[in-house]
């Protein structure tokens, strides 16, 4: 191990700051306001309805952080920042920031968590409309459209014909699964509202045909038979072990005899230390669920095997959420 130094200490300590200020920016809709032309601070301050001394600062900020062009007096986003931060963008991925900034609230709350305050049983995503949903979930696909073909790949799907894509958001992988695999079907598996957005976006993709769309909650509701491949995408974390148990025992009824699960998630070392992605998500489930947190490879076995799940394997490791557990149906 490397040893720490009093500048690792103190810049750790203020790394805050930095995350701070560009969430600030994401909240105040400062990204999209100055993507389309320069401004002055004081123009800028007149339409959003700011303190001009408060946000000249921030802009300055910004600009020594390179997420803004400053030039004289006046202001702009630079275009590389505006790729992602901008809302018009087609590869925005401004809802999850501002859903980062949500966490933050969460976060503030660690110390006295870890002291025994409670939490609710699940995460929650407060929305305010299906819009605000809709652009959520499109900046999920925006982050999981690179991973996703790497992914499906090392599944090595082959000869599996019908796929369940259990809580499949707006058919990312689904998409992925169908053009790896020529005659595969496939079945999503969401709620109502996002099986909605699902249906958008599989029908542009053009394989609208090919899936077939059911609403429901997997914590509830039994989920639709007959398929040889079940594929459990970033679910488990939000999960305490019985919940896990409960989805695998839900997700076996699912497939047919010889049907394979596969989930994608962290898979933690056994000292629960590495991957450091995985370990730092663990705190972000203590601070939004009851009994979520991220699971060691013999953890997750022991949940399959507690299901009736037989000749668990770990596919791959990962270090970006992209460890992959397979398991067969007897």
């Amino acid at each position: 191990m490397t040893p720490i130094d009093l500048q690792d200490v103190l810049s750790l300590s203020r790394s805050f700051m930095e995350c701070r200020v560009f969430l600030s920016a994401a909240e105040l809709n400062l990204f999209a306001l100055l993507t389309p032309a320069p401004l002055p601070a004081r123009e800028v301050a007149s339409r959003i309805g700011a303190d001009s001394r408060g946000l000249t600062i921030i802009l300055d900020a910004l600009s020594a952080m390179g997420l803004l062009d400053k030039r004289g007096e006046v202001y702009q986003c630079s275009p590389s920042a505006s790729l992602f931060l901008s809302a018009d963008a087609v590869d925005s991925i401004l809802p999850m920031v501002l859903h980062m900034a949500g966490l933050w609230r969460r976060w503030s709350s660690l110390t006295s968590i870890v002291r025994g305050a409670k939490v609710s049983d699940q995460i929650t995503a407060s929305f305010r409309d299906i819009d605000e949903l809709r652009a959520f979930i499109g900046a999920m696909d925006v982050i999981a459209k690179p991973l996703a073909p790497r992914i499906v790949a090392n599944v090595a799907p082959g000869l599996s014909r019908t796929l369940l894509d259990v809580g499949g958001a707006s058919g990312t992988y689904a998409i992925a699964f169908l053009q790896a695999v020529p005659h595969m079907k496939a079945t999503l598996f969401d709620k109502p509202e996002v099986i909605e957005i699902a249906r958008q976006r599989l029908g542009k993709a053009g394989i609208l045909d090919r899936v077939t769309l059911t609403p429901g909650d997997f914590y509830r509701d039994q989920l639709p038979a007959g398929h040889d491949l079940a594929f459990i995408s970033a679910i488990i974390h939000q999960n305490s072990p019985d919940q896990n148990v409960s989805l695998f025992r839900n997700v076996f009824g699912s497939l047919d005899r010889g049907g394979r699960v596969v989930i994608r998630d962290h898979v933690m070392e056994p000292d629960r230390t590495r991957p450091k992605e995985g370990a730092l998500f663990a705190v972000n489930m203590l601070v939004s669920t009851a009994g979520g947190r991220t699971y060691t490879y013999d953890e997750i076995k022991a949940c399959l095997e507690q299901a009736g799940f037989i000749k668990v394997h770990l596919l791959q490791k990962g270090d970006h959420m992209d460890g992959l557990v397979e398991a067969f149906r007897p």
